[in-house]
Order: structure tokens, then sequence, then C-alpha cells
């Protein structure tokens, strides 16, 4: 079990489900003694405060970075990934394209909204490198032609 000190608390990694960037101009009242960078949101939507940024963070316990967004994911959990569109009675002022989904441990649904394109979302959570997903469709591999037994057991002989 891989255990992250956040300040004084001791958090386990599969309670963390994601870190983002923390904006103290979004709460004006609130005049922090420390300079926090980053949100940490536990499994059930408790948020802690932490000093170091998301991309830092994500680097050290192995998160996997949305860079479009500025938030490090758990590998440990399992997210769904939707394409979000704005409804009428909702239109944030950014331009998501995206919503993931997970449970929390009483099996309510949580989610966050991010910018990034949700088949970005998908590859890099998929765990397949760091690399972007070609646009153009490559040729599928030809696979491996396999010699005839029947030659090869008839030259032993």
């Amino acid at each position: 079990m891989q255990i992250i000190t956040i300040g004084k608390r001791l958090v386990p990694a599969e309670q963390i489900a994601l870190v983002e960037t923390f904006d103290p101009a979004g709460n004006p009242e609130f005049k922090p003694e420390r300079e926090y960078k980053a949100r940490v949101i536990v499994l059930n939507r408790d948020t802690v405060l932490m000093e170091t940024a998301p991309e830092q963070f994500a680097e050290a316990s192995g998160f996997h970075l949305l860079v479009d967004d500025n938030v490090a994911i758990n590998p440990l959990l399992a997210f769904r990934v939707e394409t979000f569109m704005p409804t009428e009675s909702f239109k944030p002022e950014k331009p998501y394209r995206t919503r993931i989904k997970w449970r929390d441990p009483d099996g309510n649904e949580q989610s966050k909204l991010l910018i990034m394109e949700p088949e970005m979302v998908v590859f890099k959570l998929s765990r397949r490198g760091a690399e972007r997903p070609s646009d153009s469709k490559a040729a599928p591999k030809r696979p491996e032609r396999k010699r005839r037994a029947a030659r090869n057991i008839e030259a032993a002989k």
C-alpha cells in the first residue's frame, strides 16, 4: 500500500481520486498562511490542500498527468470517460469536453469536468505511454507466417 503524506496527513493512494490546481483567487475570502498549489480530491470529494503542484505530484506518485487540465489522475482507480456537452441549464465558462466519473466508498457517483479531449483522456488512462495517439489509422500489422510443421518433421527423419 502506497501512503502519501500531505502536510501532516497520511492518505492511502487508493483513497485519492485526483489532484488539481488550486486557485486561491476562486475564494478571495480564504487567506491561507501557506502557498498552496494543488487540491487533492479524495474519493468522497473531500479535499486537502497541498504545497506541491499537480505535475510534481504526478511525477513523484506515479499518477497520470492530464497536461491540458493540469490534473493528476490516480492510475489505481477505474474511471469512466464521457463526452460533455453544455445544456441550457448548465453552461460553464470553460470549454469542457470531457467528464470523468468514479464511485466513492458509498457507491455514489462523483465526477470532474475536463478540457482535454475524451479520446486523449482514455488514451492517458489506458497506460499506453505519454505519446499522442495518431489521428490517422495505421495499417494493421500482418501476422507472422508460421512454417508448416510437416516439412520440419520430414527433414528431421
